[in-house]
């Protein structure tokens, strides 16, 4: 009987556990895109963003990021917070018409950003993830469109799946990028 009792309790914890971690990924955006995307995400195993995005009620959209970047043109999505003060992740709308598996990648790279201000090690490892996630997400029979976005990522895939443990070169393009030194205080 307490063996039934233990393995009952066993299992009413386990689905209450899954139940904590339960979403929609319509809890993130009303934009169909970016659902797509979402779900794209959690059919590919990402559970670290989805956890980043649900742990900090992360809200996901389109938007001209002129209102949130000074170099908006050429942003490709930020993470900020609304004047609520509720943690948003804004896509640049010129990117509304790219492919499903490239705005993934956007998110990803910025749901790793769970600091006020990053620096070069959240950088590091939100850029790794968006490379990491297109290394994966690129379906090697589509043809996508030859845009920055398209660009950059592959940029990006062929410099993470060329790195070693002693030569990481996506940290070490960010830590020389001028952009990047002057926005994370790099020396």
């Amino acid at each position: 009987m307490i063996k039934k009792l233990a393995i009952l309790f066993s299992a009413f914890i386990l689905l209450t556990l899954n139940q904590a971690f339960a979403y929609r990924a319509s809890d993130f955006s009303s934009d169909a895109k970016i659902i797509s995307a979402i779900t794209l995400l959690e059919q590919a195993g990402e559970t670290d963003v989805l956890r980043n995005l649900q742990k900090y009620a992360v809200k996901v959209s389109f938007d001209d990021l002129s209102a949130y970047t000074y170099n908006s043109s050429k942003a490709f999505a930020v993470s900020t917070y609304n004047k609520y003060g509720t943690r948003v992740i804004v896509i640049n709308s010129i990117y509304k018409n790219a492919p499903i598996e490239q705005i993934a990648c956007l998110i990803a790279h910025e749901s790793c950003h769970t600091k006020r201000v990053a620096d070069l090690e959240e950088e590091t490892i939100a850029t790794q993830k968006e490379a990491a996630t297109w290394t994966r997400l690129k379906v090697a029979s589509k043809v996508y469109p030859d845009s920055r976005l398209t660009q950059r990522l592959d940029k990006l895939s062929g410099m993470y799946l060329a790195s070693t443990s002693g030569n990481n070169l996506i940290q070490n393009k960010i830590a020389s990028n001028g952009f990047y030194r002057a926005q994370l205080g790099i020396n």
